[in-house]
């Protein structure tokens, strides 16, 4: 449970990578967030429930659709 107020995205939400850092290791290239996601330094992601996410760049998501 995240302790922190508002409380952490969890890590099925768009905006998960808005956690907060709990372990750094910059010199292994990875941090761990609130929300149990593995964030690694090249953009790439490991979920708690054992998923990926493929590196990617803010410029890489599709742009929002007009409503």
């Amino acid at each position: 449970m995240c302790p922190h107020q508002p409380p952490c995205p969890l890590p099925e939400a768009r905006d998960r990578d808005a956690a907060r850092t709990v372990a750094s290791h910059p010199e292994q290239g990875w941090s761990l967030l609130c929300n149990g996601i593995v964030l690694f330094e090249d953009t790439g992601e490991l979920l708690p429930n054992g998923g990926i996410i493929a590196p990617h760049r803010p410029t890489d998501l599709p742009a929002p659709s007009a409503a």
